[in-house]
């Protein structure tokens, strides 16, 4: 099957989502409808290589090549895309073992990522070692709720970024997990973690009130949720708890989400949240539709590289 009938026939695959203050998108849209597509992964875990055919139910799955060759062809179809990572990129191979993280920011900035957010174990070689891989990343870093003002890495991470495609402002900003439990002290040193629920709130004013964003997107690495702790901050907590996100995109459980959940807001709207579990097996796809008075309706699907 060719690439782009491969592409096609995922997306029909996939369910129309409908969201509060989303309208359903309709087959037959005005030529006056931009489409903005964001692509994600997370959790890749320094996965440089597809799987074998002897991997188990990995078999012949996943690896940067076939994701860069398949993110090219969505690009082609649509270039006001943006490509995101939300956390997790180090740790797992020995590509991280040998290098310590260069390769997977050389190969994340030729793929030409957009940004990415900072997960728990991004901190393996310590904060001092993922900064000295930052000239290799020619992407953004966003991290809201990691306070490294007393850090070397401070100035080089910022709490949100403004993207504009084909007019549409697009909002991003990205939220990490408690490294207390999960990380050595030593390897964080002086990052102060802040409330997540809190943090997202001030950026979605911002965002929303200040900067006038069309569409508002989180990248978290919060996790997607905690069955066993169904309290315990996640992102289907983060969307009952804010407003105005109009798109969670989540890493750190491993959670393999087939297409977008739908949660609701503390308006009562919904919220798109998604994760595509990990090892970069999968792509996530969500399409956003503007007509001209950008109102949004969005559809969303997994694609396995």
């Amino acid at each position: 099957m060719k690439r782009r009938q491969f592409i096609e026939q995922s997306a029909a695959a996939t369910a129309l989502v409908t969201l509060g203050g989303f309208g359903l998108q309709s087959c037959t849209a005005s030529t006056k409808t931009k489409k903005i597509t964001i692509l994600h992964t997370n959790d890749v875990h320094s996965h440089i290589d597809a799987f074998g055919p002897e991997d188990g139910r990995n078999a012949n799955q996943g690896g940067v090549a076939r994701r860069a060759t398949l993110v090219e062809s969505i690009r082609n179809e649509n270039p006001n895309t943006l490509l995101l990572d939300a956390g997790d990129i180090f740790q797992g191979t020995p590509y991280f073992n040998y290098y310590g993280g260069e390769l997977e920011f050389k190969l994340m900035s030729k793929l030409k990522y957009d940004a990415a957010t900072i997960g728990n174990h991004d901190f393996d070689n310590g904060i001092d070692g993922l900064y000295a891989q930052l000239p290799h990343a020619e992407f953004k870093f966003l991290s809201a709720n990691y306070d490294f003002k007393n850090t070397i890495m401070d100035t080089h991470v910022k709490p949100y970024h403004i993207f504009i495609k084909d007019g549409i402002k697009i909002g991003v900003f990205g939220l990490g997990i408690k490294l207390d439990g999960l990380v050595n002290k030593n390897m964080y040193k002086e990052t102060n973690y802040l409330d997540p629920i809190e943090i997202a709130q001030d950026m979605t004013r911002i965002l929303k009130d200040e900067e006038h964003c069309d569409l508002i997107i989180c990248l978290s690495h919060l996790g997607y949720h905690y069955r066993r702790s169904p309290d315990k901050i996640s992102d289907l907590n983060l969307a009952k708890a804010t407003k105005n996100i109009d798109l969670i995109i989540g890493g750190h459980t491993h959670t393999f989400l087939p297409k977008p959940t739908v949660a609701q807001n503390v308006d009562g709207k919904n919220v798109l949240v998604n994760q595509v579990g990990c090892y970069g097996i999968n792509l996530g796809r969500i399409d956003f539709y503007f007509d001209a008075e950008k109102n949004k309706t969005a559809n969303g699907t997994s694609i396995i590289v």
